[in-house]
């Protein structure tokens, strides 16, 4: 499952494979203008030296390999490391657009606010589902049909400086048996006034009987140095029919 909301795909055994394997972030190509770029910008820390360790992961059984990453840096010193290179300098002040500088600058810690959930279908509107500070919405927190498309959109805020590797992260559990695992990688982003919005690949809930019940499942957002920016416990069901608005 994307959200399940993660969600449980039909395809692969009501699920997408556990990935336990060892993750590190690698420079890639920025895919938006205002996605920041870990190889050409230099505003992404590099892993130490001893960086490597294993370590158990919260969801997982399996042990996987983890990254300590360097010293943080402020985005005002990111700036300065390359304040030398005219063309590199540029094209950083071009990506981080209309972010002002001398108000985050000195800020060590990023924050990533998730504004916005929602569901999003073909056959109804979609599912707007409300965020409680605590993240544990009371009761059933939403009705999926069976044999339906659907994707996971959300909306957020990023804030005081970079936030790398920033991923989402879902695990689904039907009568106390894992039946889905999910971990999609958003990408690294800059602070900005304007929120940011990721729609996850569609995906099909499963049909059947055995698919149709209840489900528990954990949902979290978090970074490179496993900071996490929101975690939400919840329920869920998966019926004949949507459940009626």
């Amino acid at each position: 499952m994307s959200l399940a909301v993660g969600v449980i795909s039909s395809s692969k055994n009501m699920g997408l494979d556990d990935e336990t394997g060892a993750e590190v972030s690698e420079a890639k190509t920025a895919k938006t203008a205002t996605d920041v770029d870990q190889s050409s910008t230099g505003l992404v820390r590099e892993p130490s030296e001893s960086s490597m360790y294993v370590t158990e992961d919260d969801d997982d059984d399996d042990e996987v390999k983890k990254i300590e990453l360097g010293p943080q840096c402020t985005l005002k010193e990111h700036i300065e490391k390359d304040k030398d290179d005219e063309s590199l300098r540029r094209w950083k002040e071009q990506l981080l657009g209309s972010v002002d500088v001398n108000s985050v600058g000195e800020t060590l810690e990023p924050d990533v606010k998730i504004l916005s959930l929602a569901i999003k279908s073909p056959d109804r509107s979609d599912i707007v589902l409300p965020i409680p500070e605590n993240g544990n919405p009371k009761g059933l927190w939403f009705t999926l049909k069976e044999g339906s498309r659907y994707s996971l959109q959300f909306t957020f805020q990023v804030s005081n400086n970079i936030v790398s590797g920033l991923k989402y992260t879902n695990a689904v559990w039907k009568t106390a048996v894992k039946v889905d695992s999910t971990k999609e990688m958003l990408g690294t982003f800059s602070p900005q006034s304007e929120p940011y919005t990721h729609v996850l690949p569609e995906d099909t809930t499963p049909s059947g009987i055995f698919a149709r019940g209840s489900y528990s499942a954990k949902s979290k957002f978090v970074d490179d140095d496993n900071k996490c920016y929101l975690e939400i416990n919840y329920t869920f069901d998966i019926r004949k029919d949507w459940q009626s608005v």
